[in-house]
């Protein structure tokens, strides 16, 4: 991965507090989508903003796409070593450096710049006071008591009946004031009355009848003396005041008990409504977790971690309901062309029967007779006695059988197949099956393919790739094909034909990243017989049928579940066998009969 940075800014014109972050640039991996996998993009880190360009040479062209790094959340891979994956909400970018260095670098850079972005960081305190959050809760606190106290109308009703006691108690305690002022004022005089009388005992004067005033310089009378009575100051009744100050005491005694026994069934009303509000509040945070996972699961689909893969985060019976799902979908196509398709009758030559049976001298002759020697000294063995083949499928007269077998976690069951098709001979059927010409007619699966080289007339090594059936990982094969006419040891024997394809290397078509190389090992064996026709008649094809039998090995590689291999083999093998002796017979009817 190249890399390069640049400064932005001067560190003397800069404050340190707004100062931007070195620029990052570099080659990554980026993953694309599950057709294209893993590309090379040109990635940039600056302004707090991750962007990515298809190449550095067309940065002028504008990004291909960015993250904003202020809420972005970066998770290193817990396996790839150089693999970072970064999201927003539900866009995921899935990156890979050259190597754990280099992902430790761009881990820090972006950490960094998402430190400085506006939120969490020191600065970013500083612009947003506290106050304004103490102020907000403050009010929906009183807001919030508020609302609950107006449902409490019969406590309302009890604090305004306090409130007219203490209006009350307020009014009797100023006249109680009032009475004791007078009270004091009374004692005041009358201790000042007695003080003269014993002074006028100690200094008598002339005595002056009762009632008698002095008179001031200003010739104004004043009453010497004018004797106090409690019950004439302001016509106050001691003794009712003092029982309606205890009356009104012992209601604001009362009403205050009542308030508080109110106050304890509210505080217990209260208690149970915060935990019923809890409770709700606890329901839909789980719910919210609970969608939001799904949400990032749906919005993560076809990313590499839901690929087939050692680490893939879809389990077992996920993946299963996806290639199913995928292979309804393929059907549903192919039924449509089907009914559209107007097929081009192709004329393809036949080489006499001699190239068939001859061995050949091309350099993989020897390997080519080993197969077939093998395939018709094993294949065309009875599987009734062999307990290790179970029937799988039985319709008609087509039977399945498989046997379980697996090395290191993968899948490697042999199938054989047995049929009988009528109409048709076994030169037809192994024709029909070798030859390229006609392979995209009757072969649904394949969604290219090419001759790699020509070995002989009757042997070639071809490659083909397979449709990509998601979350499966797409399949490729190189392999040689022979047709070969089995030369019969007695009259009695039937005549044979026999298709043998088997995986070999070359090095025009080596492995790629973007298939996994599958390896094959399969054989189409056809017997033709023949009944006599009654009387003259010349042999027609209702006198003919063609026994088949059709055995696979095949390595698929890859990390796909054993129990999706095996459903997914039960499901295609009768079909291929249908889909293809029903082309034949249609290719073959009303035409001269090839032995």
């Amino acid at each position: 991965m190249s890399e390069k940075s640049s400064s932005s800014g001067s560190d003397e014109d800069v404050d340190p507090d707004s100062a931007q972050h070195v620029e990052l640039g570099g080659v990554l991996s980026k993953w694309t989508n599950y057709i294209h996998g893993w590309q090379d993009r040109w990635v940039v880190l600056k302004n707090n903003t991750l962007s990515y360009y298809k190449s550095e040479d067309e940065r002028e062209y504008g990004c291909r796409g960015s993250l904003c790094l202020r809420k972005a959340v970066i998770t290193p891979h817990e396996f790839d070593e150089c693999r970072i994956d970064i999201s927003v909400n539900d866009s995921v970018w899935y990156l890979r450096a050259e190597d754990p260095e280099h992902r430790l670098q761009w881990i820090e850079s972006i950490e960094l710049h998402k430190a400085e972005s506006g939120y969490g960081s020191e600065t970013s305190l500083r612009r947003h006071g506290s106050m304004l959050s103490l102020t907000s809760a403050a009010s929906a606190l009183s807001a919030t008591s508020s609302s609950s106290f107006k449902k409490g109308h019969r406590l309302r009703e009890k604090l305004a009946e306090m409130e007219t006691f203490r209006d009350i108690l307020c009014r009797q305690v100023d006249t109680l004031q009032k009475y004791f002022d007078s009270c004091a004022d009374v004692v005041s005089k009358d201790e000042f009355q007695r003080d003269r009388e014993e002074d006028e005992e100690d200094f008598p004067t002339t005595a002056r009848p009762e009632g008698e005033h002095n008179h001031n310089n200003n010739g104004s009378k004043e009453k010497l003396f004018s004797p106090a009575s409690p019950k004439s100051m302001n016509g106050i009744d001691f003794k009712g005041e003092a029982i309606t100050f205890k009356a009104t005491t012992a209601g604001i005694l009362s009403t205050l008990s009542h308030c508080i026994e109110l106050m304890v069934k509210r505080e217990d009303s209260w208690q149970k409504r915060v935990d019923k509000e809890l409770d709700k509040r606890r329901r839909v945070e789980d719910a919210y977790k609970s969608a939001m996972n799904e949400l990032k699961k749906k919005s993560h689909y076809g990313g590499p971690d839901y690929e087939e893969g050692p680490n893939s985060l879809i389990n077992e019976d996920e993946f299963f309901d996806a290639v199913e799902a995928a292979l309804d979908r393929q059907d549903k196509i192919e039924e449509q062309c089907q009914s559209e398709k107007v097929r081009i009758p192709r004329l393809t030559p036949v080489p006499p029967g001699d190239a068939y049976s001859s061995i050949g001298t091309h350099r993989f002759a020897a390997k080519v007779e080993e197969m077939v020697q093998n395939h018709m000294t094993y294949s065309l063995q009875d599987v009734g006695g062999d307990a290790n083949w179970q029937l799988v499928i039985e319709e008609g007269e087509m039977k399945v059988y498989r046997r379980e077998v697996e090395e290191n976690g993968i899948v490697l069951d042999p199938l054989k197949a047995t049929h009988a098709v009528k109409g048709v001979t076994g030169h037809e059927l192994c024709h029909y099956f070798w030859d390229t010409a006609v392979r995209m007619d009757w072969e649904t699966t394949i969604e290219n393919f090419n001759v790699v080289e020509t070995l002989s007339d009757n042997a070639v090594i071809v490659y083909q790739t397979h449709k990509r059936v998601w979350p499966a990982s797409q399949r490729d094969v190189l392999y040689l094909s022979a047709i070969r006419k089995i030369l019969a040891t007695n009259e009695n024997d039937p005549d044979t034909w026999l298709v043998c394809n088997f995986s070999v290397d070359h090095d025009n078509a080596l492995p790629t990243n973007r298939c996994v190389r599958a390896k094959i090992n399969v054989a189409m064996i056809c017997q033709t017989l023949v009944s006599p026709p009654e009387g003259d008649k010349e042999i027609s094809r209702d006198n003919i049928l063609c026994k088949i039998t059709y055995v696979a090995n095949v390595n698929p590689g890859g990390w796909a579940p054993a129990s999706v291999l095996r459903a997914v083999a039960k499901r295609e093998y009768p079909k291929f066998l249908k889909r293809f002796t029903s082309f034949v017979q249609e290719k073959t009817a009303g035409k001269p009969i090839l032995f």
